[in-house]
């Protein structure tokens, strides 16, 4: 058997052991005797496999006892109509919106269909490169909430931490592709959204983690399945659930307790993962030229570009073809792109790394001998 080293945004990469383990339970669960693509959610197994995944979400985030754990579909695109729907409407104020990049800017857009919307800061004009200072922006002590997006996958722009609140401002954030990867202070985190499919499991359901205070202001009328009401009152079991996709969850975050050792660990992990390929861009004397600011860049997408749209699509087929596989930038802005998940290996980083060394090396002798 062959793998490649996928650096796919997501789907993405998973750990091994996970993928062993949902291979063995795949024709047959122990004690079941049917697959886990076949069992029922209102089986015992299935009762346990989801409260396992949220004791194990809870342990490695340290979750207040605060806040409730659901399991939603939909994505989060799904939860940039749901956060307002829910969390807005109702209250007669403004949310306001911290733009660092293209999924904050559609969560900005979206929510502006369902209350009053204000941007309190973006970059977008400058090609989002950075989330802000300090003392760039002002979270409104009125606001119903400040949505951020911790980490913006499409131009690597992550948040080191997240910023304080005034007092009763909960924030939102979209964790969708850093939800596991390092410790989280829930300070004045209000809700935190994440699709699984970057670091918890497989694409099909969205874990919404909501202070409980907050669930009161959700107005009566919306669509069932768009109330966080009916997921917190009925353990996110009111419909058939995405069972097999719960199940992966509970695998990884198994994996990231017992094998990785938690979050501190994870983290440390990533962070040399990063390392190595930013080390790549900074050495290569402007051949390669990373898009984040360096005081924002991600340690989950590592983006970049080379001198020109040619040489772009020659890295990527290149790449591929020594087994470095997903490298291509989002289809909106182009580039490279290298996501190094979880379950990204140092190794895999390493080998990228190793690549873009040897191919500025050969373009650059290749240039001279045109000359």
């Amino acid at each position: 058997m062959h793998r490649i080293v996928n650096f796919g945004a997501g789907p993405a990469t998973l750990p091994t052991p996970v993928l062993e383990q949902a291979q063995r339970d795949l024709l047959s669960l122990p004690g079941v005797g049917i697959s886990a693509l076949e069992v029922s959610h209102r089986s015992p197994w299935f009762r346990d496999v989801i409260d396992e995944a949220e004791a194990n979400i809870r342990g490695l985030l340290s979750v207040p006892t605060t806040h409730r754990v659901i399991f939603c579909q939909g994505g989060a695109t799904q939860q940039f109509s749901m956060v307002p729907m829910n969390l807005l409407a109702s209250t007669g104020r403004t949310a306001q919106y911290v733009v660092t990049g293209t999924w904050g800017s559609k969560a900005a857009r979206e929510a502006g269909k369902y209350g009053d919307v204000a941007v309190a800061w973006t970059d977008a004009a400058s090609g989002s490169t950075r989330v802000p200072a300090e003392a760039e922006w002002e979270p409104s002590p009125g606001a119903a909430y400040v949505h951020l997006t911790s980490n913006e996958t499409i131009e690597g722009v992550e948040w080191p931490r997240l910023p304080p609140m005034p007092s009763g401002v909960p924030s939102v954030a979209d964790l969708s592709s850093d939800f596991l990867s390092r410790p989280l202070d829930w300070g004045d985190v209000g809700l935190a959204y994440a699709g699984a499919q970057k670091n918890a499991g497989t694409a099909g359901v969205t874990i919404v983690i909501v202070r409980e205070d907050l669930i009161a202001r959700v107005p009566d009328g919306l669509p069932a399945m768009l109330d966080y009401r009916t997921f917190t009152e009925h353990g996110s079991l009111y419909n058939t659930p995405p069972v097999f996709a719960i199940y992966i969850v509970m695998l990884v975050t198994r994996w990231l307790r017992d094998e990785v050792g938690g979050l501190d660990e994870q983290e440390r992990r990533n962070r040399a993962k990063a390392g190595v390929l930013y080390e790549a861009i900074d050495a290569s004397e402007g051949f390669y030229r990373g898009h984040a600011e360096r005081t924002s860049r991600s340690s989950m997408n590592v983006t970049f570009r080379l001198p020109s749209d040619a040489l772009d699509e020659r890295f990527v087929a290149e790449a591929s073809s020594h087994g470095l596989a997903g490298l291509r930038g989002h289809r909106s802005v182009g580039g490279i792109r290298a996501s190094i998940y979880n379950a990204m290996t140092l190794e895999g980083a390493a080998s990228l790394a190793a690549f873009m060394h040897g191919f500025a090396a050969a373009t650059r002798s290749s240039s001279l001998d045109d000359v």
